[in-house]
C-alpha cells in the first residue's frame, strides 16, 4: 500500500447484500460472516488508520479496534462536523486506550469541543460547515499517517469517491438480499450522471469465503 505525498493511501470497505445495500431501513447491517471478520481484522492490523463517519457510529456504536485476529489496533478516525459524538460511545470511553482523531469543522459549538477536550482525543478542526475530507487527509499525512481503511456509510463513502480520494476497493458480497428504498447502499450521495464518469477500476483479486465473495478493485 504506497501513499502519495498529499494523501494517505485510502481503501474502502464494506460488507454488501447482492442488491448492494449494506444495511437495512432500521439499521442492520450484519452482513460479515465470521470467516470475513477475521479478515478484515488482520486488514485492520495492517493499516495505520480506520475511518468512519458520525452516522456509523451513532448506529453501530463499534470499537473500530482488532479482536478477531493478532495484531496492532489502529488509529481510529470519526467524522464528526459538530462534535455530537456521546460521551458514552465506545470510541470515547475507550479513547485511553486507543488513538482517537474525531475530525470537526468550524461549526462545532464550544460545549461539543470543550467535551471532547475532555477525553484524550486529538481534536482536528478542518472545514468550514462540514469536514473537508481533502484538508483533513493532508493533515493525516502530515502525522505520518500512510493508509487508511475506510468503513464508513453510503454518504462517507461517496464523499471520497467523488472527490477521487481512494485508491483500493474490498467488498464483500454477502448471501442477502435486502432491497427497500430507505435501505442504505454501498454509495449514497447525489450519484454520477454518466457512467463515463464513475472511477474506472481494475479487479485485482477474488477470494470465496464459504457464502461469501471478496472482491479487491483497485482504482485505474
Amino acid at each position: 500500500m504506497s501513499t502519495t505525498k498529499s494523501r494517505p493511501y485510502v481503501i474502502l470497505s464494506a460488507a454488501i447484500s447482492v442488491d448492494g445495500k449494506i444495511a437495512t431501513k432500521t439499521g442492520n447491517s450484519q452482513l460479515s460472516s465470521k470467516e470475513d471478520k477475521i479478515r478484515l481484522h488482520k486488514l485492520r492490523s495492517k493499516v495505520d488508520a480506520i475511518l468512519i463517519g458520525k452516522n456509523t457510529l451513532l448506529q453501530d456504536d463499534p470499537l473500530l479496534n482488532v479482536r478477531y485476529s493478532k495484531g496492532k489496533n489502529p488509529i481510529r478516525i470519526i467524522l464528526d462536523s459538530k462534535g455530537i459524538i456521546p460521551n458514552h460511545s465506545k470510541i470515547l470511553q475507550t479513547s485511553n486506550n486507543i488513538p482517537t482523531i474525531i475530525a470537526v469543522s468550524k461549526k462545532i459549538s464550544k460545549a461539543n469541543y470543550s467535551k471532547l477536550r475532555n477525553f484524550p482525543v486529538d481534536v482536528i478542526v478542518v472545514g468550514e460547515n462540514s469536514v473537508n475530507i481533502k484538508s483533513l487527509l493532508k493533515k493525516l499525512a502530515n502525522q505520518k499517517i500512510q493508509n487508511i481503511l475506510v468503513e464508513g456509510g453510503g454518504s462517507v463513502n461517496w464523499e471520497f469517491i467523488e472527490k477521487n480520494l481512494f485508491d483500493e476497493m474490498i467488498i464483500t458480497v454477502s448471501p442477502f438480499l435486502i432491497g427497500g428504498s430507505n435501505s442504505t447502499s454501498f454509495v449514497q450521495g447525489k450519484g454520477f450522471s454518466k457512467i463515463s464518469k464513475s472511477p474506472n477500476l481494475t479487479l485485482k483479486s477474488v477470494k470465496k469465503l464459504k457464502n461469501h465473495l471478496v472482491l479487491r478493485y483497485v482504482r485505474v
